[in-house]
């Protein structure tokens, strides 16, 4: 039985499966704690310690310290949770309607504007692509920084500039024709 991290690792990269579980078997108990203080829910936690380990083994190459690897392998379990945890608020964030009802002031007249607003909006919204519709919720309304969101949707930072300056050209576009009158 081998007792050496890094010869793991070496032997892992080579196509050693069993050294592979080796790893798995070390370093469970630590991926899974650390998944648990994040999510603070067992089975999420069982969920990210997976999907670490796959992608772990799949990246084994930029592990660029093997005799390192249990802090290398923590952080991509860190991370991984913070993401679950981090889409989970944005899920559990109150729909758009309420928080515009909640904070409802002025008349019927307003109320009624800020309706066929809010109607037209999400409409546009839907006509985006899904990574343009995602960037733009992350960073105009829940206030992520560009590098959080390449990271959350495995995009540059660059990329996800760009997707947010198309977007926002793109709702211009939608909701100007929309108040012009074009129905599309």
């Amino acid at each position: 039985m081998r007792s050496d991290t890094g010869d793991l690792v070496r032997s892992a990269r080579a196509g050693d499966a069993a050294a592979f579980e080796q790893l798995v078997r070390r370093h469970l108990r630590a991926a899974y704690s650390v998944a648990l203080a994040v999510t603070n829910d067992p089975s999420d936690a069982e969920d990210v310690t997976q999907d670490a380990f796959i992608a772990a083994l799949e990246r084994l190459e930029e592990c660029r310290d093997p005799d390192r690897f249990s802090g290398w392998l923590l952080r991509i379990v860190r991370n991984r949770a913070l993401n679950v945890k981090r889409a989970q608020t944005v899920r559990a964030a109150r729909p758009l309607a309420e928080a515009a009802d909640a904070k409802s002031v002025g008349g019927p007249e307003q109320d009624a504007s800020r309706a066929q607003l809010r109607e037209e909006l999400t409409a546009a919204l839907g006509e985006l692509t899904e990574t343009q519709r995602q960037v733009v919720l992350l960073h105009d309304l829940e206030g992520y920084r560009h590098r959080e969101i390449g990271e959350l949707l495995g995009i540059s930072e660059g990329a996800s500039r760009f997707h947010l300056s198309t977007a926002r050209a793109a709702l211009r576009g939608l909701l100007t024709g929309r108040q012009k009158g074009d129905t599309r």
